[in-house]
């Protein structure tokens, strides 16, 4: 087909053939005029030159090419425009014009999918040393709480538990921690055990990591005001609700002069301060270096000058513990003991035996009894080992943290710390689903949470309720005993609520 070419003034007047330009051929100009001597310049516009049907007129698809691309001719002054214009645009437009059915470009591939990562939690406590007894089955509570929660994941994933021995050492606590956090990659942590090691891993890691931590058996005041960026939480009591609840089972008892041994740490130094704060009666109390395999000299002391001491408060770790019920029934010094939460111990009772210390009360922490919540879990676990649980403190408590930093995770939408821990304030309290200590109910849970609804999850142990410390605000002191047949048996339950 044959092409002329046409040029346009911008003064308006009609287009008029270049009378001595040829016919361009295949988009191809064969001779061209320039009339940018003449200060004006021209652009040349490319017609189709096949008569229109039925009239004498030239078809005017001046104004577009092939691919439907519009060209207007344009006019300026060489100083505005310059000569080079004229053929850069009509260059653009000769390659502009295309075949009849340009191939659209392909769509961009779609992103590839980012996998969420699953939401880790740690355990961080004693599996080898004096907490041992209570820290084995600390883990089985973790456990059992880790497989509720992935009845449907966190975030649409399983939760990935990962388990750190801390050896009953502050300095191993703090290295795990920071092997659990670094290396490992976890987003909270459960623990410790002992309240010197959950200080330390606080105050050097946890805060400046900005990874929530809530332990379930860590209970000393000192907690309360640690330097924790507001990461640190508590499953179990404070030793200052406590230690007046064993300062009064002590008076009720008829002992109104007693001795007392406690373990030279921030947790004895703790729970030793709480009761002589409650006590109205006469108190000789000695620390004891927690190194000390011998505690003769310790017991003597305890005893005072009278040597008229009627009953010694226990304190301390086993087998330290151990070591000093033993000495001080060898050497005469005592044969009533009254414990605290630590003596609360079956290994305690089968070596010194029940024959020595049946009858023998102490206190620990507690959790509700006959609840929807307490029930279902001592169900759960019969269901999961086979056995009834524990008698002792710390297992409920441990299931409790997990799930409550698996609810805050799903509430917070992320994996991220500070997240994380401002949730854990709304999980546990109305209003909101009430949630128990159950697979079928956590997993309840979740779907609320992730379909943007609130919780209230109410605790295997007790209410978590946490006030602007991280320290529950109500909850339960157990009193217990050891039994002729070397068990241990809680005889009370005390609420309490600041």
């Amino acid at each position: 087909m044959g092409l002329n070419v046409f040029r346009r003034r911008r003064t308006g007047k009609a287009i008029q053939p270049v009378p001595d330009t040829t016919q361009v051929v295949d988009g191809a100009i064969d001779k061209k005029r320039d009339d940018s001597v003449y200060g004006t310049q021209y652009i040349y516009i490319v017609t189709d030159s096949k008569p229109a049907t039925g009239h004498g007129h030239t078809r005017r698809n001046a104004l577009r090419c092939a691919g439907g691309m519009k060209m207007l001719g344009m006019r300026g002054s060489i100083f505005s425009w310059g000569p080079w214009l004229s053929i850069v645009l009509m260059i653009t437009f000769l390659l502009s014009c295309g075949s009849e059915d340009p191939v659209s470009p392909e769509p961009p591939e779609p992103p590839e999918p980012v996998d969420q990562p699953a939401l880790k939690i740690g355990l961080l406590i004693d599996l080898s040393a004096g907490g041992s007894e209570h820290g084995i089955l600390m883990r089985q509570g973790f456990e059992m709480a880790i497989e509720h929660v992935n009845e449907v994941g966190v975030l649409g994933e399983p939760v990935e538990g990962l388990v750190a021995d801390t050896e009953l050492d502050a300095e191993t606590a703090v290295s795990e921690a920071m092997d659990l956090i670094e290396d490992k990659g976890v987003h909270a942590i459960v623990g410790a055990w002992a309240s010197s090691s959950t200080l330390a891993v606080v105050e050097e890691v946890v805060a400046d990591a900005g990874i929530p931590m809530i332990s379930p058996a860590s209970s000393s005041p000192m907690l309360t005001n640690a330097a924790d960026n507001d990461f640190l939480f508590r499953t179990t009591l404070s030793d200052r609700d406590q230690g007046p609840v064993l300062a009064k089972i002590t008076l009720e008892l008829g002992y109104g002069n007693v001795g007392m041994i406690y373990r030279d740490d921030v947790w004895g130094r703790g729970i030793a301060d709480a009761f002589e704060h409650a006590w109205e009666g006469k108190l000789i109390r000695v620390a004891a270096d927690p190194e000390k395999t011998t505690l003769v000299e310790e017991l003597r002391e305890s005893k005072g000058v009278l040597e008229d001491t009627q009953a010694l408060i226990v304190l301390a770790f086993q087998p330290q513990q151990e070591t000093i019920v033993r000495e001080a029934l060898d050497n005469g010094f005592y044969d009533v003991f009254v414990f605290g939460p630590t003596g609360r111990s079956l290994d305690l009772i089968r070596s010194i035996g029940p024959d020595k210390l049946a009858g023998m009360i102490g206190t620990s922490p507690g959790s509700a009894q006959d609840t929807p919540s307490a029930i279902a879990w001592e169900d759960g676990y019969k269901s999961a080992f086979g056995s009834n649980p524990p008698p002792f403190p710390y297992v409920k408590q441990t299931y409790d943290a997990t799930v409550a930093l698996a609810l805050a995770t799903q509430a917070a939408g992320r994996l991220e710390g500070a997240a994380i821990r401002d949730q854990l304030r709304t999980i546990g309290k109305p209003p909101g689903e009430l949630v128990i200590a159950e697979a079928s109910s956590i997993a309840n849970g979740l779907r609320v949470l992730g379909d943007g609804g609130a919780v209230n999850y109410e605790g295997a142990a007790m209410p978590l309720d946490w006030d602007e410390n991280g320290d529950l605000a109500t909850g339960f002191v157990a009193v217990w005993q050891f039994t002729p047949a070397a068990t241990i048996e809680v005889i009370r339950v005390v609420p309490f609520e600041h």
